[in-house]
C-alpha cells in the first residue's frame, strides 16, 4: 500500500509539473504589457523640436551677426537640457571655439533671418523688397509647417565676448 501511494503522489508531482510551468506570473514579476496607443492616448508633441535637428543651428545676436553653431546639447539624468554647446568662429569646424551656455541664455525662433543676401532653405514664399541699392528678402514659412525644427537662435554678445569666456573641453568632464 505504501508503494501504490508513494507511486501516486509520484506520478501527480510529475505529471503537473508541465501545469504549473505554464502557470501565469504574478503581476509584480510579469513583463511589462506592450500597450497600444490610439489617436485620443497619443502625446502632444506638435510645436516640439527634434533635439538631432537643433544641432548645427545657427547662432545670431541681437544685431544679426552670426556667432556660431550649435554643436551639442547635454543632459542630466532626467533628460532636460543642462547645457547648449556653441561653436563660435572657426571655418567647417576648424579652428572653433566651443563655449557651454544654459539653454535660458538662447532665444530660439521661428521665422527666418532677415538677410541681404539669398534666401534661406526653409523658404516657402519670398518676398523681395528694393530700397535704393538695399535689397532685403525675407522668407515666409508656411503656418502650417511642422519640420520640428526652429529657424535660428539668438544670444546676447558680440563674437569677439564669447571667444572670451572659458573654452569648452570634453575631456575636462570626463
Amino acid at each position: 500500500m505504501q508503494k501504490f501511494l508513494a507511486a501516486a503522489l509520484l506520478s501527480a508531482a510529475v505529471l503537473s509539473a508541465p501545469a504549473y510551468a505554464q502557470s501565469p506570473q504574478p503581476a509584480d514579476r510579469a513583463a511589462p504589457a506592450a500597450t497600444t496607443t490610439s489617436s485620443q492616448e497619443k502625446m502632444a508633441l506638435k510645436g516640439n523640436w527634434r533635439a538631432s535637428k537643433l544641432m548645427g543651428l545657427d547662432v545670431y545676436n541681437e544685431g544679426n551677426e552670426k556667432l556660431g553653431d550649435i554643436n551639442e546639447l547635454i543632459l542630466d539624468k532626467s533628460g532636460k537640457v543642462a547645457a547648449v554647446i556653441i561653436g563660435i568662429g572657426g571655418f567647417l569646424g576648424m579652428g572653433e571655439h566651443d563655449i557651454a551656455v544654459s539653454m535660458d541664455k538662447l532665444k530660439f525662433v521661428e521665422e527666418p533671418m532677415r538677410t541681404s543676401s539669398a534666401a534661406t532653405t526653409k523658404e516657402t514664399t519670398s518676398k523681395e523688397t528694393t530700397t535704393g541699392a538695399a535689397t532685403t528678402t525675407t522668407t515666409a514659412r508656411t503656418s502650417n509647417a511642422n519640420d520640428w525644427t526652429p529657424d535660428h537662435a539668438v544670444m546676447s554678445g558680440t563674437k569677439e565676448q564669447l571667444k572670451a569666456m572659458p573654452q569648452f573641453k570634453y575631456s575636462d568632464y570626463n
